[in-house]
Protein backbone atom coordinates (compact mmCIF):
# COMPACT_ATOMS: atom_id res chain seq x y z
CA UNK A 1 0.00 0.00 0.00
CA UNK A 2 2.84 2.41 0.89
CA UNK A 3 4.58 1.62 -2.40
CA UNK A 4 1.36 2.18 -4.36
CA UNK A 5 0.78 5.50 -2.58
CA UNK A 6 4.35 6.57 -3.32
CA UNK A 7 3.97 5.68 -6.99
CA UNK A 8 0.72 7.58 -7.30
CA UNK A 9 2.09 10.62 -5.44
CA UNK A 10 5.30 10.69 -7.45
CA UNK A 11 3.50 10.23 -10.76
CA UNK A 12 1.21 13.15 -9.99
CA UNK A 13 4.15 15.27 -8.86
CA UNK A 14 6.05 14.41 -12.05
CA UNK A 15 3.04 15.30 -14.20
CA UNK A 16 2.64 18.66 -12.47
CA UNK A 17 6.36 19.34 -12.81
CA UNK A 18 6.14 18.80 -16.58
CA UNK A 19 3.08 21.07 -16.71
CA UNK A 20 4.84 23.84 -14.80
CA UNK A 21 7.95 23.66 -16.99
CA UNK A 22 5.94 23.72 -20.21
CA UNK A 23 8.39 21.69 -22.30
CA UNK A 24 11.05 19.58 -20.61
CA UNK A 25 13.56 16.82 -21.37
CA UNK A 26 14.15 13.63 -19.43
CA UNK A 27 17.59 14.92 -18.44
CA UNK A 28 16.02 18.03 -16.91
CA UNK A 29 13.62 15.85 -14.91
CA UNK A 30 16.41 13.53 -13.75
CA UNK A 31 18.44 16.50 -12.50
CA UNK A 32 15.46 17.60 -10.43
CA UNK A 33 14.29 14.27 -9.00
CA UNK A 34 17.58 12.34 -8.62
CA UNK A 35 16.09 8.94 -9.46
CA UNK A 36 17.44 6.23 -11.77
CA UNK A 37 17.01 6.53 -15.51
CA UNK A 38 15.06 3.27 -15.66
CA UNK A 39 12.59 4.47 -13.00
CA UNK A 40 12.10 7.76 -14.83
CA UNK A 41 11.58 5.91 -18.12
CA UNK A 42 8.88 3.77 -16.52
CA UNK A 43 6.94 6.74 -15.16
CA UNK A 44 7.21 8.68 -18.42
CA UNK A 45 5.98 5.63 -20.36
CA UNK A 46 2.96 5.33 -18.06
CA UNK A 47 2.09 9.01 -18.51
CA UNK A 48 2.44 8.62 -22.29
CA UNK A 49 0.24 5.51 -22.32
CA UNK A 50 -2.40 7.35 -20.29
CA UNK A 51 -2.29 10.24 -22.83
CA UNK A 52 -1.50 12.63 -19.99
CA UNK A 53 1.72 13.75 -21.68
CA UNK A 54 3.01 13.76 -25.25
CA UNK A 55 6.30 14.11 -27.06
CA UNK A 56 7.03 17.64 -28.23
CA UNK A 57 9.89 17.38 -30.67
CA UNK A 58 13.62 17.28 -29.99
CA UNK A 59 15.77 19.58 -27.90
CA UNK A 60 19.24 20.92 -28.76
CA UNK A 61 22.08 18.40 -28.65
CA UNK A 62 24.67 18.64 -25.89
CA UNK A 63 27.19 16.40 -27.63
CA UNK A 64 25.07 13.31 -28.28
CA UNK A 65 21.61 12.57 -29.56
CA UNK A 66 19.06 15.32 -29.44
CA UNK A 67 16.84 14.73 -26.38
CA UNK A 68 13.13 14.02 -26.69
CA UNK A 69 11.04 16.80 -25.17
CA UNK A 70 7.81 16.23 -23.28
CA UNK A 71 4.78 18.37 -22.49
CA UNK A 72 1.38 17.64 -21.01
CA UNK A 73 -1.40 16.79 -23.45
CA UNK A 74 -3.55 19.97 -23.53
CA UNK A 75 -6.54 18.05 -24.89
CA UNK A 76 -6.70 15.32 -22.25
CA UNK A 77 -9.56 17.15 -20.54
CA UNK A 78 -11.02 20.54 -19.73
CA UNK A 79 -11.98 22.61 -16.70
CA UNK A 80 -14.40 25.38 -15.94
CA UNK A 81 -13.43 28.16 -13.56
CA UNK A 82 -16.28 30.17 -12.02
CA UNK A 83 -16.01 33.40 -10.04
CA UNK A 84 -18.92 34.42 -7.81
CA UNK A 85 -18.56 38.01 -6.68
CA UNK A 86 -20.80 40.91 -5.70
CA UNK A 87 -20.38 43.28 -8.66
CA UNK A 88 -19.41 40.89 -11.45
CA UNK A 89 -19.10 37.14 -11.92
CA UNK A 90 -17.18 35.30 -14.62
CA UNK A 91 -16.83 31.89 -16.22
CA UNK A 92 -13.82 30.51 -18.06
CA UNK A 93 -13.18 27.29 -20.00
CA UNK A 94 -9.60 26.01 -19.80
CA UNK A 95 -7.57 23.20 -21.31
CA UNK A 96 -5.05 21.08 -19.36
CA UNK A 97 -2.34 23.72 -19.78
CA UNK A 98 -4.65 26.32 -18.23
CA UNK A 99 -5.00 28.13 -21.53
CA UNK A 100 -8.35 29.98 -21.54
CA UNK A 101 -10.50 28.80 -24.44
CA UNK A 102 -13.28 31.29 -23.65
CA UNK A 103 -14.11 33.84 -20.95
CA UNK A 104 -17.42 35.55 -20.19
CA UNK A 105 -18.28 38.11 -17.52
CA UNK A 106 -21.64 39.50 -16.35
CA UNK A 107 -22.96 41.96 -13.80
CA UNK A 108 -24.59 40.70 -10.61
CA UNK A 109 -27.81 42.69 -10.36
CA UNK A 110 -30.83 42.66 -8.04
CA UNK A 111 -32.40 39.76 -9.95
CA UNK A 112 -29.40 37.41 -9.82
CA UNK A 113 -30.60 35.06 -7.08
CA UNK A 114 -28.78 31.74 -6.58
CA UNK A 115 -31.45 29.89 -8.58
CA UNK A 116 -31.21 32.26 -11.54
CA UNK A 117 -27.42 32.30 -11.25
CA UNK A 118 -27.16 28.51 -11.48
CA UNK A 119 -29.50 28.41 -14.50
CA UNK A 120 -27.49 31.13 -16.22
CA UNK A 121 -24.14 29.45 -15.51
CA UNK A 122 -25.43 26.07 -16.70
CA UNK A 123 -26.69 27.60 -19.95
CA UNK A 124 -23.39 29.40 -20.55
CA UNK A 125 -21.37 26.26 -19.91
CA UNK A 126 -23.35 24.27 -22.46
CA UNK A 127 -22.97 27.12 -24.93
CA UNK A 128 -19.18 27.24 -24.49
CA UNK A 129 -18.88 23.47 -24.91
CA UNK A 130 -20.92 23.68 -28.10
CA UNK A 131 -18.79 26.55 -29.41
CA UNK A 132 -15.63 24.46 -28.97
CA UNK A 133 -17.24 21.20 -30.11
CA UNK A 134 -16.60 19.50 -26.79
CA UNK A 135 -18.64 16.92 -24.93
CA UNK A 136 -19.65 17.31 -21.30
CA UNK A 137 -17.78 14.04 -20.55
CA UNK A 138 -14.50 15.78 -21.45
CA UNK A 139 -14.88 18.24 -18.56
CA UNK A 140 -13.04 17.04 -15.45
CA UNK A 141 -14.61 19.52 -13.03
CA UNK A 142 -15.75 23.02 -12.16
CA UNK A 143 -13.76 25.14 -9.73
CA UNK A 144 -15.62 27.91 -7.93
CA UNK A 145 -13.98 30.92 -6.31
CA UNK A 146 -16.61 32.75 -4.28
CA UNK A 147 -17.07 35.54 -1.78
CA UNK A 148 -16.96 34.15 1.77
CA UNK A 149 -17.55 33.09 4.40
CA UNK A 150 -17.67 29.52 3.12
CA UNK A 151 -17.74 25.92 4.19
CA UNK A 152 -15.24 24.62 1.64
CA UNK A 153 -15.66 20.96 2.53
CA UNK A 154 -19.45 21.01 2.16
CA UNK A 155 -19.41 23.41 -0.78
CA UNK A 156 -21.61 26.01 0.91
CA UNK A 157 -21.60 29.81 0.62
CA UNK A 158 -22.66 30.77 4.14
CA UNK A 159 -23.53 34.40 4.94
CA UNK A 160 -21.86 36.84 2.52
CA UNK A 161 -22.60 40.54 2.87
CA UNK A 162 -23.66 43.11 0.26
CA UNK A 163 -24.98 40.82 -2.48
CA UNK A 164 -27.45 42.88 -4.55
CA UNK A 165 -29.91 39.95 -4.87
CA UNK A 166 -31.62 38.08 -2.06
CA UNK A 167 -31.09 34.43 -1.18
CA UNK A 168 -27.30 34.25 -0.98
CA UNK A 169 -27.25 32.70 2.50
CA UNK A 170 -26.40 29.06 3.16
CA UNK A 171 -26.28 28.26 -0.54
CA UNK A 172 -25.07 24.72 -1.37
CA UNK A 173 -23.50 26.04 -4.53
CA UNK A 174 -21.47 22.92 -5.42
CA UNK A 175 -24.52 20.66 -5.16
CA UNK A 176 -26.65 23.08 -7.17
CA UNK A 177 -24.07 23.38 -9.94
CA UNK A 178 -23.54 19.61 -10.09
CA UNK A 179 -27.29 18.94 -10.21
CA UNK A 180 -27.71 21.44 -13.05
CA UNK A 181 -24.70 20.33 -15.12
CA UNK A 182 -23.78 16.80 -14.08
CA UNK A 183 -20.19 17.96 -13.54
CA UNK A 184 -18.52 17.82 -10.09
CA UNK A 185 -17.87 21.22 -8.51
CA UNK A 186 -15.32 22.34 -5.92
CA UNK A 187 -15.34 25.50 -3.80
CA UNK A 188 -12.80 27.85 -2.25
CA UNK A 189 -12.88 31.54 -1.48
CA UNK A 190 -12.08 33.87 -4.31
CA UNK A 191 -9.00 35.39 -2.70
CA UNK A 192 -7.40 31.95 -2.47
CA UNK A 193 -8.18 31.05 -6.06
CA UNK A 194 -6.97 34.47 -7.27
CA UNK A 195 -3.66 33.86 -5.52
CA UNK A 196 -3.45 30.37 -7.05
CA UNK A 197 -4.05 31.83 -10.49
CA UNK A 198 -1.49 34.61 -10.13
CA UNK A 199 1.09 32.20 -8.71
CA UNK A 200 0.60 29.95 -11.75
CA UNK A 201 0.91 32.90 -14.14
CA UNK A 202 4.27 33.86 -12.63
CA UNK A 203 5.50 30.29 -12.02
CA UNK A 204 8.74 30.95 -13.93
CA UNK A 205 9.74 33.37 -11.14
CA UNK A 206 9.63 30.55 -8.54
CA UNK A 207 7.99 32.72 -5.86
CA UNK A 208 7.25 30.68 -2.71
CA UNK A 209 5.73 33.17 -0.26
CA UNK A 210 2.96 35.42 -1.55
CA UNK A 211 0.20 37.62 -0.23
CA UNK A 212 -2.97 38.62 -2.12
CA UNK A 213 -5.18 41.48 -0.95
CA UNK A 214 -8.39 42.58 -2.67
CA UNK A 215 -9.92 45.97 -1.83
CA UNK A 216 -13.44 46.46 -3.13
CA UNK A 217 -16.91 46.01 -1.69
CA UNK A 218 -15.05 44.28 1.13
CA UNK A 219 -11.46 43.51 1.98
CA UNK A 220 -10.29 39.99 1.21
CA UNK A 221 -6.90 38.35 1.55
CA UNK A 222 -5.04 35.09 0.98
CA UNK A 223 -1.57 33.84 1.89
CA UNK A 224 0.72 31.30 0.28
CA UNK A 225 3.76 29.70 1.93
CA UNK A 226 6.14 27.38 0.08
CA UNK A 227 3.78 27.47 -2.89
CA UNK A 228 0.74 26.29 -0.91
CA UNK A 229 -2.35 28.24 0.14
CA UNK A 230 -2.53 28.74 3.92
CA UNK A 231 -5.98 27.63 5.12
CA UNK A 232 -7.11 28.48 8.64
CA UNK A 233 -9.47 26.54 10.90
CA UNK A 234 -12.28 28.69 9.52
CA UNK A 235 -12.62 30.50 6.22
CA UNK A 236 -10.62 33.65 6.94
CA UNK A 237 -10.91 35.48 3.62
CA UNK A 238 -12.57 38.61 5.05
CA UNK A 239 -10.67 38.76 8.35
CA UNK A 240 -8.32 41.47 7.12
CA UNK A 241 -11.24 43.89 7.07
CA UNK A 242 -11.54 43.58 10.85
CA UNK A 243 -7.87 44.49 11.47
CA UNK A 244 -7.96 47.42 13.91
CA UNK A 245 -5.82 50.33 12.74
CA UNK A 246 -7.31 53.05 14.98
CA UNK A 247 -8.60 52.05 18.42
CA UNK A 248 -11.03 54.98 18.70
CA UNK A 249 -11.98 54.88 15.03
CA UNK A 250 -15.35 54.52 13.31
CA UNK A 251 -17.32 51.34 12.75
CA UNK A 252 -18.60 50.41 9.30
CA UNK A 253 -21.30 47.92 10.26
CA UNK A 254 -23.03 46.98 13.50
CA UNK A 255 -21.21 43.65 13.64
CA UNK A 256 -17.70 44.96 12.83
CA UNK A 257 -14.82 46.19 14.98
CA UNK A 258 -14.43 49.87 15.82
CA UNK A 259 -11.48 51.35 13.96
CA UNK A 260 -11.30 48.35 11.61
CA UNK A 261 -9.58 48.65 8.23
CA UNK A 262 -12.88 48.12 6.36
CA UNK A 263 -14.20 51.37 7.90
CA UNK A 264 -11.49 53.27 6.02
CA UNK A 265 -10.87 51.15 2.91
CA UNK A 266 -13.90 49.72 1.10
CA UNK A 267 -16.58 50.83 -1.32
CA UNK A 268 -19.02 51.24 1.57
CA UNK A 269 -16.47 53.24 3.57
CA UNK A 270 -15.92 55.73 0.74
CA UNK A 271 -19.67 56.10 0.19
CA UNK A 272 -20.24 56.63 3.90
CA UNK A 273 -17.49 59.25 4.14
CA UNK A 274 -18.73 61.15 1.07
CA UNK A 275 -22.32 61.12 2.35
CA UNK A 276 -21.27 62.29 5.81
CA UNK A 277 -19.12 65.12 4.44
CA UNK A 278 -21.93 66.18 2.05
CA UNK A 279 -24.31 66.50 5.00
CA UNK A 280 -21.73 68.73 6.70
CA UNK A 281 -21.61 71.14 3.78
CA UNK A 282 -19.19 69.64 1.26
CA UNK A 283 -21.78 69.64 -1.50
CA UNK A 284 -19.79 69.22 -4.76
CA UNK A 285 -21.36 65.83 -5.47
CA UNK A 286 -24.84 66.84 -4.33
CA UNK A 287 -24.97 69.82 -6.66
CA UNK A 288 -23.30 68.09 -9.60
CA UNK A 289 -25.46 64.97 -9.60
CA UNK A 290 -28.61 66.54 -8.15
CA UNK A 291 -28.95 63.90 -5.43
CA UNK A 292 -29.47 63.92 -1.71
CA UNK A 293 -26.36 63.17 0.37
CA UNK A 294 -27.66 59.68 1.23
CA UNK A 295 -27.92 58.86 -2.50
CA UNK A 296 -24.23 59.38 -3.30
CA UNK A 297 -22.94 56.17 -4.92
CA UNK A 298 -19.50 54.72 -5.55
CA UNK A 299 -19.99 55.02 -9.34
CA UNK A 300 -20.24 58.80 -8.89
CA UNK A 301 -17.00 58.83 -6.93
CA UNK A 302 -15.24 56.81 -9.64
CA UNK A 303 -16.52 59.19 -12.32
CA UNK A 304 -15.21 62.17 -10.37
CA UNK A 305 -11.86 60.44 -9.86
CA UNK A 306 -11.50 59.76 -13.59
CA UNK A 307 -11.99 63.50 -14.16
CA UNK A 308 -9.30 64.32 -11.57
CA UNK A 309 -11.70 65.98 -9.16
CA UNK A 310 -9.62 67.29 -6.22
CA UNK A 311 -12.23 66.08 -3.74
CA UNK A 312 -12.37 62.57 -5.20
CA UNK A 313 -8.57 62.35 -5.29
CA UNK A 314 -8.44 63.42 -1.65
CA UNK A 315 -11.04 60.80 -0.70
CA UNK A 316 -9.36 57.91 -2.51
CA UNK A 317 -5.80 58.77 -1.46
CA UNK A 318 -6.90 58.99 2.16
CA UNK A 319 -8.18 55.43 1.78
CA UNK A 320 -4.93 54.43 0.05
CA UNK A 321 -2.85 55.57 3.03
CA UNK A 322 -4.99 53.57 5.43
CA UNK A 323 -4.75 50.60 3.07
CA UNK A 324 -0.97 50.90 3.17
CA UNK A 325 -1.02 50.74 6.98
CA UNK A 326 -3.07 47.53 6.83
CA UNK A 327 -0.67 46.07 4.27
CA UNK A 328 2.32 46.90 6.45
CA UNK A 329 0.73 45.04 9.36
CA UNK A 330 0.28 41.94 7.22
CA UNK A 331 3.77 42.20 5.77
CA UNK A 332 5.38 42.54 9.20
CA UNK A 333 3.69 39.30 10.29
CA UNK A 334 4.21 37.20 7.14
CA UNK A 335 7.21 38.70 5.26
CA UNK A 336 6.14 37.60 1.77
CA UNK A 337 8.30 37.88 -1.33
CA UNK A 338 5.47 39.22 -3.49
CA UNK A 339 2.22 41.06 -2.71
CA UNK A 340 -0.54 41.06 -5.32
CA UNK A 341 -3.11 43.84 -4.96
CA UNK A 342 -6.50 43.75 -6.69
CA UNK A 343 -10.04 45.06 -6.52
CA UNK A 344 -11.88 48.16 -7.69
CA UNK A 345 -10.13 50.51 -5.22
CA UNK A 346 -6.65 49.34 -6.22
CA UNK A 347 -7.55 49.76 -9.90
CA UNK A 348 -9.41 53.04 -9.43
CA UNK A 349 -6.37 55.22 -10.12
CA UNK A 350 -2.61 54.74 -10.50
CA UNK A 351 -2.09 57.03 -7.52
CA UNK A 352 -4.08 54.73 -5.23
CA UNK A 353 -1.72 51.84 -5.89
CA UNK A 354 1.34 54.09 -5.66
CA UNK A 355 0.39 55.72 -2.34
CA UNK A 356 -0.69 52.43 -0.79
CA UNK A 357 2.64 50.81 -1.70
CA UNK A 358 4.70 53.78 -0.49
CA UNK A 359 2.84 53.83 2.83
CA UNK A 360 3.26 50.07 3.26
CA UNK A 361 6.98 50.27 2.54
CA UNK A 362 7.55 53.12 5.00
CA UNK A 363 5.89 51.09 7.74
CA UNK A 364 7.50 47.75 6.95
CA UNK A 365 10.06 46.56 9.47
CA UNK A 366 13.58 46.06 8.04
CA UNK A 367 12.78 48.35 5.09
CA UNK A 368 14.78 49.10 2.94
CA UNK A 369 16.86 45.95 3.57
CA UNK A 370 13.73 43.86 3.05
CA UNK A 371 11.72 45.04 0.04
CA UNK A 372 8.90 42.77 -1.18
CA UNK A 373 7.63 43.08 -4.72
CA UNK A 374 4.25 44.78 -5.15
CA UNK A 375 2.17 44.02 -8.22
CA UNK A 376 -1.35 44.28 -9.60
CA UNK A 377 -0.83 40.76 -10.93
CA UNK A 378 -0.70 39.32 -14.42
CA UNK A 379 -4.22 37.88 -14.65
CA UNK A 380 -6.00 40.73 -12.85
CA UNK A 381 -9.79 40.33 -13.23
CA UNK A 382 -9.37 36.80 -14.65
CA UNK A 383 -7.37 35.58 -11.65
CA UNK A 384 -10.25 34.21 -9.54
CA UNK A 385 -11.78 32.04 -12.28
CA UNK A 386 -8.36 30.88 -13.55
CA UNK A 387 -7.27 29.88 -10.06
CA UNK A 388 -10.59 28.11 -9.48
CA UNK A 389 -9.99 25.94 -12.57
CA UNK A 390 -6.40 25.38 -11.47
CA UNK A 391 -7.63 24.20 -8.05
CA UNK A 392 -9.50 21.35 -9.75
CA UNK A 393 -6.48 20.57 -11.94
CA UNK A 394 -4.23 20.29 -8.89
CA UNK A 395 -6.72 17.98 -7.15
CA UNK A 396 -7.13 15.74 -10.20
CA UNK A 397 -6.41 12.04 -9.58
CA UNK A 398 -3.55 10.53 -11.55
CA UNK A 399 -3.13 6.78 -11.09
Amino acid sequence: MDNQLFRQTFKKNLYQRIAEQGVVSKADLLSFYKITTSTMNRFLEELLEDNLIEESGLGPSKGGRKPILFQINPFYGYFFGLEISRFYSSLGLFDMQMNPKSFIRWRMDDDMTPELFVKYVSKQMLSLLKDHRLEKSQVIGIGIGAVGPLDREKGIIKKPLYFPANGWTDVSICSLIKEATGIPAYLDNGANTALLGEHWAMRSEHVQHMLYVHAGVSLRSAMMSYGRIVHGTVDMEGSIGQMIIQTDGPRLQEHGNYGALEAFVSVQALEKQARSEAKMGRDELVSRYHVAPDKIQYDMLLRELSQNSPYAIELFLRAARHFGIGLANLINVFHPETIILGGTLVNSHDLFFQIAVETAQKNTYYFPEYVPVFSKGLLKEDAVATGAALMVWKAMDIF
